[in-house]
């Protein structure tokens, strides 16, 4: 491998490919935003709907997506000014250099513009230096993220698996001892970020690099960033790219800033996350979900009920269940078993133990389970109360609870369905009786 890195004609090869990387970087860089900007969208459902199912990988996809726009972003970037450099070449075959004596100005403004403008020769040479150096960081910015990303999923979830989830400890020392974890992890990560601002600062003394050392190695390992060093190096022994990283810092920051900008169109009503008496959210109403959408805490049919009926469905949540484990002590398990589990390894168990599933006692357990779930929910129609008796149903691949409730005996007009229900506080150990959801909707006989 070394002889093949010395060697002279691989030297030449490789010179070769750099004065014509421009070509690969266009391709690449047109298909990829063509690509990207079609995954948005996908996306965009994917994380919704596994923010809808409680997904284990909902994080993911938020990842995915921020990537996406990274990518987006510095392409986008790199194609305007690599078409930039290929204009200025095509009107350098036309006219050559700037020829300062031809435009005939005053030699104040002659003198000022050569000092300022200099050569076009100069002008093609930085914009070529941009645009290389440019498409090199859209990836290590791409890498910085991941990493920062990995390091922050993987340590945090370790460590709440071993303090908190493996039982080893009690509750309050799990969370004391990831407390004091987390603060020493973000004091080294602050430590990490501190030389990565000042481009290596703590590297270059010998008592900072001693001490530094042992960080550097561990945080490497933790965010991966021994696949991509070489990039960074490379890219920061360059004075031009160092400077371009200082540049760059602002610019991201202006993009962030702009992308949270929001036109504000009224001094008193605004978009609202939830219904309430004065606001009806289409989230709510199951006739008005669009396609790949999902409800969010709870729906009704329509916004105007004919039918001398009106259905209620409430998507489970994982916080339902451990209420109703709260308030019911016969339905707590001995095992949690919920999280992920292998469908391949069920399988085979049920196979070789000839397991078998007896309706009676599933639906024993789905009764009681209903029953604790009913007296949870309290339902009203404006001020008076209503009896529910809800059942376990699907809607658009969102499992939860449906109940019908009767509307004949309301007037017609507008109407108010009040939900309050008991919920679980973690951090209190208390049940508590709250609001849940207030849907506005009209009743009209047909």
């Amino acid at each position: 491998m070394e002889e093949k890195q010395s060697d002279s004609k691989f030297k030449e090869l490789l010179d070769k490919l750099q004065q014509e990387s421009w070509q690969l970087e266009l391709l690449i860089s047109g298909f990829a935003i063509f690509g990207l900007i079609n995954a948005i969208e996908p996306l965009n459902i994917i994380g919704r709907e596994a923010a809808a199912l409680e997904s284990q990988y909902k994080v993911f996809y938020f990842v995915a997506k921020t990537s996406c726009y990274i990518l987006i972003i510095n392409l986008i970037i790199h194609v305007i000014l690599r078409g930039l450099w290929i204009g200025a070449i095509g009107l350098r075959y036309v006219s050559n250099e700037i020829d300062y004596e031809e435009l005939n100005y005053s030699k104040r403004f002659t003198q000022y513009l050569k000092k300022r403008v200099g050569s076009f020769d100069d002008y093609i040479a930085k914009l070529e230096n941009y645009c290389s150096i440019l498409f090199a960081v859209t990836f290590l910015t791409l890498f910085y993220f991941i990493s920062i990303f990995t390091s922050l999923f993987l340590v945090f979830y370790l460590a709440g698996s071993i303090f908190i989830e493996s039982g080893l400890f009690s509750e309050f020392t799990g969370t004391a001892f990831l407390g004091f974890f987390g603060i020493f992890y973000f004091l080294f990560a602050f430590v990490v970020f501190i030389d990565f601002i000042t481009q290596g600062g703590l590297k270059k003394k010998e008592w900072t690099s001693l001490l530094y050392m042992p960080i550097y190695k561990v945080f490497s390992i933790l965010t991966l960033s021994f696949l991509y060093r070489p990039l960074v190096y490379n890219f920061l022994d360059n004075k031009f790219g160092r400077r371009l990283a200082f540049i760059l810092v602002p610019v991201y920051a202006v993009i962030f800033f702009i992308s949270t900008l929001n036109n504000v169109r009224s001094n008193y009503i605004s978009i609202s996350s939830e219904s309430s008496i004065n606001y009806a959210k289409n989230n709510n109403y199951l006739n008005l979900l669009k396609e790949n959408q999902f409800v969010k805490n709870v729906a009704i049919e329509s916004k105007i009920i004919s039918k001398p009926y009106l259905k209620i469905f409430i998507p489970f949540k994982k916080n339902i269940e451990n209420t109703i484990i709260e308030s019911s002590k016969d339905l707590k398990p001995l095992e949690d078993s919920r999280g992920l589990k292998s469908t391949f390894f069920e399988g085979l168990s049920k196979v070789f133990n000839n397991e078998k599933k007896d309706p009676k006692k599933t639906d024993s357990i789905y009764k009681k389970y209903l029953n604790a779930f009913s007296q949870n929910y309290f339902l009203k129609i404006d001020t008076t109360k209503v009896l529910s008796n809800f059942n376990v149903t699907e809607i658009n691949n969102q499992l939860g609870f449906e109940t019908i409730i009767p509307t004949k005996n309301i007037s017609e007009g507008k109407h108010l369905l009040k939900i309050d229900r008991k919920n679980f506080n973690k951090r209190s150990k208390k049940i508590q009786v709250e609001r849940f959801a207030h849907i506005p909707f009209w009743y009209y006989k047909k």
